[in-house]
């Protein structure tokens, strides 16, 4: 190998590598500050699933938050079906 092929090599990796982390970045900032087009920031979210359970390999039980109440919702193939609704948060979130 000739030492000018070295150096393209060198510069093809060092490009692949400087876009690579240009995406990253990007991803990180999109998620943290949010766009209003594709998400909005953690912060400002009102709806969340608080538990999920596999009921069966074709049926999940989710409970649902939105804006301090929970649904507990069952999900199948032939759709979704509430089970009991404005149930009463219990505010147990772990500090990190």
């Amino acid at each position: 190998m000739r030492v000018m092929d070295l150096i393209d090599i060198g510069r093809y990796l060092g490009a692949l590598i400087l876009v690579l982390g240009l995406v990253g970045a990007a991803g990180l900032a999109a998620r943290r500050f949010g766009l209003p087009s594709l998400t909005k920031p953690m912060k400002t979210r009102r709806l969340k699933i608080v538990e999920s359970l596999m009921i069966t390999p074709r049926q999940r039980l989710l409970l649902i938050s939105r804006d301090g109440v929970e649904h507990l919702v069952v999900i199948s193939p032939d759709g979704a079906s509430v089970i009991e609704q404005n149930i009463a948060a219990l505010h147990t979130e772990q500090a990190p």
